[in-house]
This record gives structure tokens, sequence and C-alpha cells, in this order.
């Protein structure tokens, strides 16, 4: 399913056919939680879930097998597949969650009612029911737990007892930051107090959920005040511990805020990577504690990579318009570049530094790429071929070749098998 063809309009048509197929086979249902949420605020849903109170084998018997997949039919939850551009819809069945010993997933559901079930969802905005056949715009939502006064008061409350909400989901402590800052939210007193109370134990998440919700809040236009209020109830303490010492020092702090506040929809390497600022103050460990979090993480190779060759190099550019050339070009021709110029120019605006090196690498950027990036004029099997045999001294014999190149100091494959040769005869190449 590729979620970033979806049509919301054909998403919305939709998810009303589902309610109105469920409608007519004789049972209740309406539009549930996040996407209820997203229509009262104006904001465009980014898929629709429904509830019911048909059972999953009722819902699977009404819509037919082939159109259907048993995401967790133990948890009453039934996809139903729509046509390409609308996507999927999941019908959940009414329930009520009776223990969750693993922290995550319930035990046993019992089927029941929608005042129940809404009893169950984690906030007050996310346990809101809506029915989209309703003709009078007033009676359309139905609210059991006080949702749609707190989306009113723009507050994140959780439904029933917090303690209670975040014991059955560690996730949820996660989820609550996230929601508040993306929607510019406060937390609820007592639920911000579970929220701290519980903070540590955010850890018995699985490593990947907790990298899914962070990626979620810092690609985010509100990442530096998701950051902040990781900070403030607990939750970064339990899963960064390495940027602790920068966030007790407020200096050092603001810094990384306004860092990843200066960066405009960067990707997730990039984010990490300005939040690792506050870990890897001086770029001093190469990128190692950057890697090592990504793992924790289980981040993809490739995005490690990404996030730590940013940190790595987060002062490189530093003085760009006094690098010699050879060394600012392997620099420029790097596959992650343009996140590196967002990073040095985040940074610089952040600590009120002057951005001119990364004005000036910006010029460069535009050079044609024979200029950029030319070919080099050698290579290791021009070498061999010229009679010079590999070994420790082939990488940095063509490294300096291809300084000199850079530096116009030799012009073809000649001058290079030249200078190649008197290097070697002078022992001007030391190993790599």
């Amino acid at each position: 399913m590729h979620v970033h063809h979806l049509d919301p309009e054909r998403q919305r048509e939709f998810a009303l056919q589902v309610v109105t197929k469920l409608r007519e086979g004789g049972f209740e249902a309406y539009w549930a939680g996040g996407c209820v949420r997203d229509c009262l605020l104006d904001r465009r849903p980014k898929d629709y879930d429904v509830a019911t109170n048909a059972t999953p084998v009722e819902i699977r018997e009404l819509f037919s097998r082939r159109r259907t997949l048993e995401i967790g039919a133990a948890f009453g939850v039934v996809a139903v597949i729509g046509p390409k551009p609308a996507g999927v819809v999941e019908v959940t069945t009414f329930r009520q969650d009776t223990q969750y010993s693993d922290g995550r997933r319930p035990d046993a559901v019992v089927f029941t009612s929608a005042k129940e079930d809404a009893q169950r969802r984690d906030f007050t905005i996310n346990g809101l029911f809506y029915d989209p056949l309703e003709p009078q715009p007033e009676r359309r939502v139905s609210d059991f737990v006080g949702g749609v006064a707190d989306l009113e008061r723009k507050i994140i409350r959780a439904i029933g007892d917090p303690r209670a909400r975040f014991c059955e989901d560690k996730l949820r402590l996660l989820r609550a930051v996230r929601i508040a800052a993306g929607f510019e939210f406060d937390l609820d007193e007592s639920t911000r107090a579970a929220i701290v109370e519980f903070a540590a134990s955010v850890v018995t998440v699985s490593a990947e959920r907790i990298a899914q919700e962070l990626r979620t809040m810092l690609v985010d236009a509100h990442r530096a005040r998701a950051v902040e209020l990781l900070r403030e109830t607990g939750l970064l303490a339990a899963i960064l511990p390495e940027a602790a010492a920068a966030a007790a020092e407020p200096k050092a702090w603001r810094r990384t805020l306004l860092t990843l506040e200066g960066l405009t929809e960067p990707d997730f390497p990039l984010a990490l990577a300005a939040l690792f600022t506050a870990v890897d103050r001086a770029g001093e460990h190469h990128g190692k504690p950057t890697e090592s979090i990504c793992r924790r993480w289980r981040l993809s190779n490739k995005e490690i990579e990404h996030a730590r060759w940013l940190v790595e190099h987060r002062t490189a550019l530093v003085g760009a318009e006094l690098m010699p050339w050879p060394r600012l070009q392997r620099l420029l021709i790097g596959d992650w570049i343009g996140d590196l110029l967002a990073l040095h120019e985040a940074e610089a605006l952040a600590s009120g530094a002057d951005a001119r090196h990364v004005r000036k690498c910006r010029e460069l950027l535009k050079l044609p790429p024979e200029r950029l990036n030319p070919p080099p004029l050698v290579t290791g099997d021009d070498l061999i071929r010229h009679g010079i045999a590999s070994g420790k001294l082939f990488k940095p014999l063509l490294e300096k070749l291809r300084d000199a190149q850079l530096e116009n100091r030799i012009a073809n494959e000649e001058e290079a098998l030249a200078l190649a040769d008197r290097l070697l005869a002078e022992g001007a190449v030391g190993e790599g």
C-alpha cells in the first residue's frame, strides 16, 4: 500500500461508504479517534477509523473476505480495503480491554458499546465518535469523555485515570508529548504529572516504536517544542540519557532547541544530527555516540551513516573561505552536503554567528560539474598499467594526484603519471 498515492477526497468518500454499508447491515457505526479530532480542528485526516458494534466475523461477511484483512481480530480490528486511491479503513468493534500484562497489548477484549469503547482510548480528544450520515451538524459528534471541551481548551488529557492509561501502554507517554507539541496544545496537569511519574519506564517500549514516535516529532515543524516537552517530563533523560548534561545547562540547551527550530522541513537524520549537537557539543567524538544511539533505536544502516556523517562534519565547513580547495571540494561533493549546510546554517543562527561559510559553499555548489567534480585524471588501473604495484601507498598516492588535479597543478593523464613517479621517487607518499 503506497500511502503517498492516496487521494484525501477518495479516502473520505470510502470511509463514508464503509459506515453506510455497516448501517445498512443493521449495525451501529461511526468514524472514531484521530480522524474525528482532525475534522473538528479543520485538519485533513491522514486516515479514517470506523468503530462499530459488528463483530470481526460480521464485518468480514459484510465486506467479503477478499476485501478485508484481519489485522487484529482478537482485538476486534479488521482492515477494509478500498479502491487504490482510497487506501484502507480500519474497522474496530466496540470493546473493553481487560488486563495489559505486557504493557502494550490487552490480554483479552470484551465486545461492548460505544460509550464503554470510548473509556479504553488514550486521550479525550481521541475518544470522540462522529456520525457522517447525521443530517444535523450539531448532532454528529458523540462525546462520552469531554473531548470536545478539551479540543476547545487545547488540552491533552488522558481519559479516566492517567496513571492507569499510561500503565496499560507506555508508548502513550511519547504520544502525549507528540500530540501536544504538534497541535500546540498543553498537557493537562494530572496527565503531565503521570507522565513525569512513569517517564523512566518508557524504555520498556520497543526501540522501533520509540524511534517511530521520535521520527514523527522531529520532522514536524514543532520539533523544538516536542524536544523541550520531552526534557520537562523526564522522557528525554530516559530515551536519550547522553543529552542529560547539555539539557541541564540552560545556554547549551537553548542553542540545541534553536538549532532544531532553524531547520526547514528536515529529514529524520538531519533533525537527529541537530538534536545530537546536545550530545556531541564539539564534535570531538567523531559521531560515535550518534552511531550507538541510532543502533539502540534500530535505525537503518543508511540513516545511521547519514546522521553520523552530519554529526562528524558539523564543524567541518567553518572557515570554508580559507580552506584548501581539495579538502573543501571533497565535502561539497558528499551525498548529504545539502543537509550539512542546513545544519551549519541552523547552528550559526542559533549561536548568533555569521553564516558566511554557508553562503560561500552554496556559491561554490553552483560551479559547473566539470569544475566542482571533474573525473579523476588517473585511476588505480592506470597506475598499475604504468607499472606501479598496488599496495599500501596506492590510496594516498591517488589522493595526492587528485589534490594536484583539483589545484590545477596537473591537467592530463601524462602529467599525473609523471607526478606519481616523482612523488614515489622522493618518498613523498605516506601510508593512508
